[in-house]
């Protein structure tokens, strides 16, 4: 019997917990995959930053990338790596690259989600280069801040448009605060947008794959609580919207791993941020939803390279368009970028590999959230971020959560 291996890389930066716990449940899974001839096994290691020839072989088969969106010498491998060997990689790193919050603003408007009313804003300030001046003096068009924030209306928020971790998010109540925000933002090309309040819930939708996790979100709170510890908190039919948008939004711009997050208001729901390729995955802010992103994690690269999943370097937007310019009502539209989008994602062909080679993770990742190992990761991950004096109160707390959760799961599953 012939033994094929396929190699799953880790192309890490700050990230501590999950991989660790990624790894044992991989481990623990001991994976054999019976093939006509054979068998499929899998081994994981973490990519390292190294100089390399633009020829030189690939050996992974899939990676998981957690550094394409900032550091430029992963970049540069990972596409490489597509282009000369098959990789299969999380995320689209073209996609990843180019398409920041404004160009997913402007992709859903086309597609008719209800996104809010929305400006750019040329920067306040500008670095200096060459043509800058002239370029300026010809044909920058003096324009009246105060217009525009009286015709979207208030409140509404000036915000970054390629930003993220709402870093110069700011909330705009009045004239005078648009212009304090706007002197302030310096160099940054920025949005101001319409606010959904009030509203009634705050909701990230995490989409790995074709695997969603709605999860209820309050971006006012401390980092390690907003998200929220609740289960069961929409209705079906919110559910379905939340999930259709998130899969509409990911398989559009070739995304495996990104959330959404929307506001509702009475029946109906806004997406107001979902340029969020490879979001943050640490227990100190997921804790109770930790267990989770491990799981689907390991469901969705042990699928991806058993089967050899191919990446698709083309977005191929004319399918959404054509639904887009149809007559069908926006549910009904959702509903058909969705069906695409679990074509593209495989999702029955997933469904299917999961229930006749996983079905022991369950079980395996109920028994693992109760060991020293995961309660080291933990904590190793806690003293990153904590003084010293907090590390124990915040170990216990996140390790609390995660217990949590396997109550909850164990009962789901039974």
């Amino acid at each position: 019997m012939a033994t094929v291996t396929k190699h799953i890389g880790l192309s890490l930066g700050a990230d501590i917990c999950w991989p660790i716990c990624y790894e044992e449940l991989v481990r623990r899974l001991d994976l054999a995959i019976p093939t006509g001839d054979g068998e499929i096994r899998f081994a994981v290691d973490r990519v390292s930053i190294e100089p390399f020839s633009l020829r030189q072989p690939c050996r992974y088969d899939v990676v998981i990338d957690r550094l394409t969106h900032w550091f430029h010498p992963s970049r540069e491998w990972i596409k490489k790596s597509v282009l000369m060997d098959g990789l299969y990689v999380f995320n689209n790193p073209w996609s990843l690259q180019s398409m920041e919050k404004h160009t997913s603003y402007v992709g859903m408007m086309r597609l008719g989600l209800p996104v809010p009313e929305t400006w750019l804003l040329p920067q306040k300030s500008y670095l200096p280069s060459p043509d800058l001046q002239s370029t300026l003096e010809r044909y920058a068009s003096l324009f009246d801040l105060d217009q525009i924030g009286e015709a979207l209306g208030y409140p509404s928020f000036l915000k970054p448009y390629d930003g993220g971790a709402w870093v110069g998010v700011n909330k705009i109540d009045s004239g005078a605060e648009l212009h304090a925000a706007y002197d302030s933002s310096g160099t940054r090309v920025m949005h101001l947008q319409k606010a959904v309040l009030p509203h009634d819930r705050f909701i990230r939708c995490i989409g790995l794959g074709p695997q969603l996790r709605p999860v209820s979100y309050d971006p006012g709170a401390a980092l390690h609580d907003r998200y929220r510890v609740e289960e069961d908190f929409l209705s079906a039919e919110d559910v379905k919207l939340l999930g259709d948008m998130t899969l509409t939004i990911n398989s559009f711009f070739g995304w495996d791993f990104n959330s959404c997050e929307a506001l509702s208001q009475g029946d109906d729901w806004f997406p107001i941020d979902f340029a969020n390729a490879c979001p943050d995955s640490q227990v100190t802010s997921l804790h109770y939803h930790f267990p989770w992103l491990v799981m689907a994690n390991v469901r969705w690269s042990l699928f991806c390279a058993a089967t050899r999943r191919r990446m698709r370097p083309n977005l191929d937007w004319a399918p959404y368009f054509d639904i887009a310019d149809s007559d069908r009502s926006m549910r009904e539209k959702i509903s058909a970028y969705a069906a695409i989008a679990h074509e593209r994602f495989e999702t029955e062909r997933f469904e299917e590999f999961c229930a006749q080679h996983l079905n022991h993770l369950d079980e395996i990742a109920l028994e693992f959230f109760t060991t020293d190992v995961a309660r080291d990761a933990v904590r190793q991950k806690v003293e990153v971020l904590f003084p010293a004096h907090e590390i124990e109160e915040f170990t216990e707390l996140f390790w609390q959560r995660i217990q949590r959760w396997r109550e909850y799961h164990r009962q789901a599953v039974q």
